[in-house]
């Protein structure tokens, strides 16, 4: 699985008044996240959002932790709780570039196009931002082809059965004695031959596959967790 980036809010906590009742947890849930005891932090920021479900930095961060926990599905569903706050807060580059990572790991790599492009609107200089965006459409790219070589595969068994199906008539043809005289082929059948290039055209796309995951791990971003 690639190398991800998730980035923590840890210096908003410091930003909020010390009146706010989910400081006291989330600061407990990040101190256990850099320590990664991620379970751990799962529980304290979810007691964080017991105190104030509004808080932007607890649900943000259980996002991350529940990621960490290889939880995506969940993680995914936190962050889009989110989202109706994104708009009116400050980072919501951070948010996309979360979410981006959490659909590669579900390798929704549609969603995750979309979400780097959305960091890179807010944040054009943001290289990691970059690569992981030229990683999601490379593997979107692979996956739509994987898809196009998954109906080729289903035309291909159609025309074996339309050829069993002619194999058996032909048969039953030999036995009323009514193709005795014909004349036999000599090696392949022009179906036969068909079917040979679609082999070697799915070995190919196979091989080009191959070459584009190695170029793809060349993209991959170092991993980084950034503390507020």
């Amino acid at each position: 699985m690639k190398k991800l980036t998730l980035i923590l809010l840890g210096l908003l906590v410091c930003m909020v008044s010390f009146a706010q009742p989910d400081k006291p947890d989330v600061r407990r849930g990040n101190r256990e996240f850099r320590r990664g005891h991620f379970p751990q932090a799962d529980i304290f920021y979810r007691r964080a959002l017991l105190a104030d479900s509004t808080s932007f930095a607890a649900g943000y961060n259980l996002a991350n932790a529940l990621y960490r926990e290889e939880n995506l599905e969940e993680a995914g569903k936190q962050m889009e709780r989110l989202q109706p706050m994104v708009a009116q807060s400050p980072y919501s580059a951070w948010w996309w570039f979360n979410t981006g990572d959490i659909a590669l790991g579900a390798k929704d790599y549609g969603k995750a196009v979309e979400a780097f492009k959305q960091v890179l609107i807010r944040e054009p200089d943001n290289m990691e931002a970059k690569e992981n965006y030229v990683y999601a459409r490379l593997m979107l790219k692979n996956q739509e082809g994987g898809d196009q070589n998954q109906d080729q595969n289903q035309d291909q068994n159609q025309d074996q059965n339309q050829n069993q199906d002619q194999n058996q008539d032909q048969d039953q043809q030999d036995d009323d004695g009514d193709g005795e005289n014909q004349p036999q082929p000599v090696g392949m059948t022009p179906q036969q031959m068909q079917q040979m290039l679609r082999a070697i055209q799915a070995k190919e796309q196979e091989t080009q596959d191959k070459v584009n995951r190695e170029k793809a791990d060349a993209l991959k971003s170092r991993q980084k967790d950034k503390n507020w």
